[in-house]
Parts: structure tokens; C-alpha cells; sequence
């Protein structure tokens, strides 16, 4: 018999296996400061491209005080206990009534989490017999949903409505054999690291020539897109075909929390059956009031997406004049395509936070191919035109370094040793 823990030790992970070099550096680094445009990293003063702060939310006065306000009164143990049992309370009602109203749909139901949530979502709207058709790109939560679903699944290619096509006839033709089971198509309003969107409107369309309800997992675009900020559906023109749309507040709330939006009868059955919920403490008061305030501004306030829109289109007009590759985003979210590996990545992104004070994230194998690197910046309305000049300076600078080959190493440095 093996020992689970010794395995464990001797196999950390593709990621893992730097933690002793990479942690605090690369890995779970630590932003001090006020959160916005420019904080400190390890004493020093970065422009930061890293947090999806989208509207500017986390540190707005307004949003400071209702928060201080509400764990004054409330202290951020209210309620206590499960919604079903002990936990429900006006504003949490509140909350949802106002979200359903904003995504136009008959109602919604709050989630502790977004990744949990989303799970949870799954878990409770498929049986054995159902099949689900999802995005090859679909993030990590959604996938971990799925591998709690205990009946089939087949994937399409990202954004390749051919495939979807050919998928849903797969679908089809064993739900028709085994005369049981429905279908659930599960996309992204926007996809976290290319930034391009889903193809809703081209998916609810097919619901002309197949049977599915659709499930959206919008975190990047509620509050970004869409005349009134309601997300990708909105922006689309595609909302009402929608069935189920699902947020987080991590993003443009820069919140903790979650909703489900849809149907009045469905969300009431996703209330009455959603385990992660039914057996979980209620969202504490403060966070719930304070998403609240979160809403009304997000809603009254269309400057501050106009100004995260801006922000967005000078780094990505800057980004593209100066021959960098930003791939298909049609989204706020930045991302930049360059070429290297692992090491020259790393020392890449040193000489960018050590010379440049540019904080950005970095993402390379193993979860994009060898030999690719991808930034992964993020605007924000509190960004500023000296933050995105300063920035697209130092990427011209640093790209021509990569290219020029000054970023070859043989090994990730201890940055327990940097200084």
C-alpha cells in the first residue's frame, strides 16, 4: 500500500515544482498598500495590471464607508447559519431582487463563491442521464463542475460553432437512445485569459435547430459590457435567450459572492436543492449590504465603465501600434502573445518589475504550450494615461530584450536571494 502523503512529496506539480525558488515572487506575491493603479511590491512603488478591480470599486469612498458602516452594525458574523435555516435576512432578498431586475430575468439566488457557486450549479441541474455541451476554454470551476456530473459530456472548440453543432448532434442522438436526459450548453460570456467573448448570440440561435437550455458564466463581463453593464447577453442582444446567467462579484463589484439569474420556478428549485448552499453559512451582512451600494453605483454610475473602456482601448491601441500581438479580445481584458520559455519568461518579468515598476501577470507552460508566454493585463477606470504610457515604454523596451536574446538563462533564480 502506498502512503497518500509520501506521493504527494515526490510529485508537486508542473507549478509546484518552482514553489521553493518562486513563492513570494512569482507565486502567491504580496501587494501592500491601497488597492488601485499603483501599490507596493516588496517596497517598491509597481503600476499594477493584475487585480480585475474593473470599475474602481474596491477603494471608492462611497463603497469604504458602506462597508465600514455595515460590519459596524452588523459585525460580519449576521446572519448566523444556513439561508434555509437561519441565515435569510430583507437585504440578501434585496439583493437578489435588484440583480434579477438588472440581468432581466424573473429571479436570482445568491452564492457564497463564485468557483464553488458555479460547481454547485452544475451539480444541482444535471442528472446521470442529462449531457453536457461545454467550451474547450471554459475555466477551471466550470470543469471542476463538471467532474462532479455523473452522466456524459462532450466539449466543442473554443468558439467554433461548426463544432458546437457537430456536439449537440452527438447529444442528441444519445439522449434519443437512451430516452432520458436533456441537454446543458455551458460557455463564457467572456473567457478570463484571451479576453474574447463567447458567441452567444450564435449559440442561442442554434436553439432553433436543437433542444438545450444555456448556462453563462459572465464574470468578466457583468459590469463591462452591455449599454447598462448587465454583460455579454446585453451587449450581444442575446440576453432574453439566455437561461441561466451566473456572475461573481470578484470582478467589477470587487466583492466576495456570487448569483444565479434565470427563471422564477428554476432558481426556486436551484434554492431548495443547491447542497453548497443548503449547508453553508449565509454571506455575511456587511458583504451583502455593501454589494448593494456595489449595484446602485454599477447601475447610476455609467462614467466609471466609460473610463474602464478608455483605459482599455488606449493600452490596446498603444499594445497593437507598437507590434505587439493582443490576440482576438473584444473585451476589456488585455492579453499579450509573446515567444520564449519558462526561464526567459521569468527573467523577463523580473526585469519588469525590478526596472520597470510593471506588475503584470504571466502565464507560460504547463498551461499554454512550451515556447509561448502570454501577459495577462488587466485595466481598470483607475488606471491612469502615465500608468498605460509608463507601461506600454516598458514593454517596448523589455520586448526588444527578449528578442535580442538577454533574457536567456539556464535556471529560475532563488528570489529568496533578490533583494
Amino acid at each position: 500500500m502506498a502512503d497518500i502523503f509520501e506521493r504527494l512529496v515526490k510529485h508537486y506539480g508542473p507549478i509546484g515544482q518552482h514553489r521553493e525558488r518562486a513563492h513570494g515572487y512569482f507565486a502567491f506575491p504580496k501587494l501592500e498598500g491601497e488597492i488601485g493603479s499603483r501599490m507596493k511590491f516588496r517596497g517598491k512603488e509597481m503600476i499594477v495590471w493584475s487585480l480585475n478591480n474593473y470599475l474602481g470599486l474596491a477603494n471608492h469612498p462611497e463603497i469604504r464607508k458602506t462597508d465600514a458602516e455595515a460590519a459596524k452594525e452588523f459585525g460580519l458574523a449576521a446572519p448566523m447559519g444556513a439561508r434555509m435555516m437561519s441565515g435569510n435576512s430583507n437585504y440578501h432578498e434585496q439583493l437578489e431582487k435588484e440583480l434579477a431586475a438588472f440581468e432581466h430575468k424573473e429571479d436570482a439566488i445568491l452564492l457564497n463563491y463564485g468557483y464553488q457557486g458555479i460547481m454547485s450549479a452544475i451539480d444541482v441541474l444535471c442528472s446521470r442521464h442529462d449531457v453536457i455541451v461545454y467550451d474547450a476554454e471554459s475555466h477551471a470551476c466550470i470543469i471542476d463542475g463538471l467532474r462532479l456530473h455523473t452522466g456524459h459530456r462532450y466539449v466543442y472548440k473554443h468558439n467554433d460553432m461548426e463544432d458546437l453543432v457537430k456536439q449537440l448532434e452527438r447529444a442528441t442522438a444519445l439522449i434519443d437512445k437512451q430516452k432520458a436526459g436533456g441537454i446543458l450548453v455551458i460557455t463564457e460570456g467572456v473567457f478570463g485569459m484571451a479576453g474574447d467573448q463567447g458567441k452567444l448570440k450564435e449559440i442561442t440561435a442554434l436553439k432553433k435547430q436543437f433542444e438545450f437550455r444555456l448556462l453563462v458564466d459572465d464574470a468578466h463581463g457583468f459590469g463591462t459590457l452591455g449599454k447598462t453593464g448587465a454583460g455579454a447577453g446585453e451587449e450581444q442582444g442575446c440576453q432574453d435567450e439566455i437561461d441561466l446567467y451566473f456572475s461573481t462579484f470578484a470582478k467589477s463589484m470587487a466583492s466576495i459572492g456570487a448569483f444565479i439569474a434565470g427563471p422564477k420556478v428554476i432558481i426556486d428549485y436551484i434554492r431548495y436543492n443547491i447542497r453548497s448552499q443548503i449547508f453553508a453559512k449565509s454571506l455575511p451582512m456587511p458583504i451583502v449590504i455593501g454589494n448593494l451600494k456595489r449595484l446602485e453605483m454599477l447601475r447610476n454610475m455609467p462614467e466609471m465603465k466609460a473610463k474602464l473602456w478608455h483605459n482599455a482601448l488606449q493600452l490596446q491601441k498603444g499594445l497593437k501600434e507598437r507590434g505587439f500581438d493582443i490576440g482576438k479580445t473584444d473585451s476589456v481584458v488585455t492579453p499579450v502573445y509573446m515567444k520564449g520559455g519558462v526561464e526567459e519568461a521569468t527573467a523577463m518579468v523580473m526585469d519588469l518589475r525590478e526596472n520597470y515598476h510593471i506588475f503584470c501577470s504571466i502565464v507560460v507552460y504547463p498551461v499554454i504550450p512550451k515556447g509561448h508566454i502570454i501577459y495577462r493585463l488587466i485595466p481598470t477606470a483607475v488606471h491612469t494615461d502615465a500608468d498605460i504610457q509608463e507601461t506600454l515604454h516598458a514593454f517596448s523596451e523589455t520586448k526588444a530584450k527578449l528578442d535580442a536574446g538577454a533574457y536567456k538563462v539556464d535556471a529560475i533564480p532563488d528570489m529568496a536571494e533578490v533583494h
